[in-house]
């Protein structure tokens, strides 16, 4: 059960996080860790400028990012890899409109 643990859940400071979706394709993950990075970047920047709108899109960015990775939202272990991997897609695909606005 441990190894199974530490396959799902990463441990800090004795709180703990859920790992991403270890079925994922390299590209995938790297995509979306990199609309999470700018994501909170942006998160860091509004709240600098005190813009409560900006901060609640950059973690609309997050969130779709994480839940993309499998980070948030149903547990990727509880589901078919294929439902998996849509997800992410879907969530690059909303990314990039978000991208476009």
């Amino acid at each position: 059960m441990a190894d199974v643990d530490s396959e799902r859940w990463l441990v800090i400071d004795g709180r703990r996080w859920r790992r991403t979706d270890p079925s994922l394709p390299d590209d995938v993950v790297a995509a979306l860790k990199s609309h999470l990075g700018r994501g909170r970047s942006a998160v860091g920047a509004a709240k600098g400028r005190g813009d409560d709108e900006a901060v609640a899109a950059a973690r609309e960015r997050v969130g779709l990012a994480k839940r993309g990775l499998g980070e948030r939202g149903p547990r990727w272990w509880d589901e078919p890899e294929a439902d998996r991997l849509a997800r992410a897609q879907e969530a690059l695909r909303r990314l990039g409109e978000l991208d476009a606005e």
